[in-house]
Parts: structure tokens; C-alpha cells; sequence
């Protein structure tokens, strides 16, 4: 079990890449890009570290675990919330398939006057997807240990920094600590298996003392209570991504109020 949903995932990912590629060809997509590469995207390392609530405010309208979440879920109107009720930065869902989103949601974001950092959360498997990021207004891309060879890990990292864009690289297990040497600008610890979806917090605990000191630690998935924040800020964590908890709620912006409120 521990790594069929993943694997279905990156396997639909390859055929769907090809598909980006046949619509908008590689060269026409380098074009686009090419004139905003001179504008600074908002870091994301530096709004966790100066964040008093490092909170990533996630918007997800659906999950392969959990179907959908929030099918109603604006992007006109959810990440600008976040953002006005304290979030240190955001995480945008843009796979469409399995989580429901695209990255016309970023845009839109920012169209609606998100300035802080945003996360391209997919799984990003070919550079191709990085010049999209670029494109659609993300700060930072999401790498994956798990769907990655070491080899490609390296090479998708410094392709994104040559974008201007920062990696957040999530790793799950003690074999995949390894890949932190290549120098992600954030260190992730996934608490879900993304295989079985089997959720435990104490997994960001035990990796946490493994990570590079100066690595800026970030916290994914299954966190739902402000004391498990404060835990591991002890731990060393600086970023904790949030988004079932918030998007099952009524009015996720006004979630994150109070949760940070308790913090």
C-alpha cells in the first residue's frame, strides 16, 4: 500500500506534462517567462523566519483521501482571507486530478492582491512544471523525496533557483534525509504517508534533529491544534502548513484568526 496513490499520481503526472507540452510547447512557455524573471518573487524562507505564527495557510478544495473538502472554495476570495487574517505565507493546490486545483488560482490570488509568499503545491516531476510556477505568480515549488530520484531532485532544485523560485523539499522517511544536502531554501517533514494517508505529527519530531541545523524547518499535514504548534516551534520547526483543519470550516480565514489567537 505505501506507495500506490503516489505512484498513480506521478503516473497521470507524466501523461498530463505531456499533454501541458503539446497545448503550449517548452521554447513558447521559456518566452513567457523570460520577462518577469527580472521580478523578485517574496521569499518564503524569510516570511517563516520572521513570522511570529510561520503558519502556511493552505487552500485545497479536494483530497485524494478525503474527496472533496470544500468544492465551493473561491480563490478569489480564500487566500486574500488568509492573508488578511495573519497568514505568514500560502500553499495553492494547482493539480487538478486528484486535489481539484490549477494554477489559475494563483493568478487569481494574486490578482485579488496576495502579496505574500505562495507555495506551487504539486508534484513536480519535469522542469517544465517550475516554468509554470514561475509563470502563474508562486514564490516557492514544492520538490518530493518520494516521487524524485536524487539525480532529478538536484537538477529540478537548481533549475527553480535559476528561476528565482525557492524549494521546499518534503521528505517523509529517514532514507530520504539524505536529499536536504542538495540545499533546499526549507526543509518539510510530511506527517501523512502518501501511500496509506496514515497521519502522525510525532514523524516531524523524530526527523527534526536529523535536518541540517540551519535549515529552516517546515511542519506538513495533520496538524490541527495550536498546542501541537507550539511543540514543535520547541522542536525547531519555523513553518507549519495548515489546510484541512481551515478548509472544512465555514469561513477558513476567520479558522486561522482564532487558531493563531490561541497561539
Amino acid at each position: 500500500m505505501a506507495k500506490d496513490i503516489l505512484q498513480e499520481i506521478v503516473a497521470h503526472k507524466r501523461v498530463e506534462v505531456e499533454q501541458f507540452k503539446q497545448a503550449v510547447p517548452p521554447q513558447q512557455l521559456h518566452r513567457q517567462v523570460e520577462p518577469i524573471l527580472d521580478f523578485r518573487a517574496p521569499s518564503l524562507s524569510k516570511a517563516l523566519t520572521t513570522s511570529a505564527s510561520g503558519i502556511i495557510a493552505e487552500f485545497k478544495r479536494k483530497s485524494p483521501s478525503k474527496g472533496w473538502i470544500k468544492e465551493e472554495g473561491k480563490a478569489e476570495e480564500i487566500p486574500l482571507s488568509y492573508q488578511q487574517h495573519g497568514a505568514a505565507a500560502l500553499s495553492i493546490l494547482t493539480d487538478a486530478h486528484f486535489f481539484g486545483g490549477c494554477d489559475e488560482f494563483i493568478r487569481i490570488a494574486r490578482h485579488q492582491g496576495v502579496t505574500i509568499p505562495i507555495l506551487y503545491k504539486n508534484f513536480v516531476i519535469d522542469e517544465y512544471q517550475l516554468f509554470q510556477a514561475r509563470l502563474c505568480g508562486a514564490s516557492a515549488v514544492l520538490l518530493i523525496a518520494a516521487c524524485l530520484s536524487k539525480t532529478q531532485c538536484k537538477a529540478l532544485m537548481e533549475k527553480a533557483h535559476a528561476l528565482g523560485l525557492e524549494v521546499l523539499l518534503e521528505m517523509h522517511a529517514e532514507s530520504e534525509l539524505e536529499y536536504a544536502d542538495f540545499g533546499p531554501d526549507l526543509c518539510g517533514i510530511n506527517n501523512r504517508n502518501l501511500g496509506s494517508f496514515i497521519t502522525d505529527v510525532e514523524n516531524s519530531f523524530r526527523l527534526a534533529e536529523r535536518l541540517p541545523k540551519e535549515a529552516v524547518k517546515v511542519s506538513e499535514s495533520g496538524i490541527s491544534n495550536p498546542d501541537t504548534v507550539k511543540a514543535l516551534r520547541e522542536a525547531g520547526f519555523r513553518g507549519f502548513l495548515i489546510g484541512e483543519n481551515f478548509m472544512k470550516t465555514d469561513d477558513p480565514g476567520q479558522a486561522l484568526a482564532e487558531f493563531i489567537n490561541h497561539l
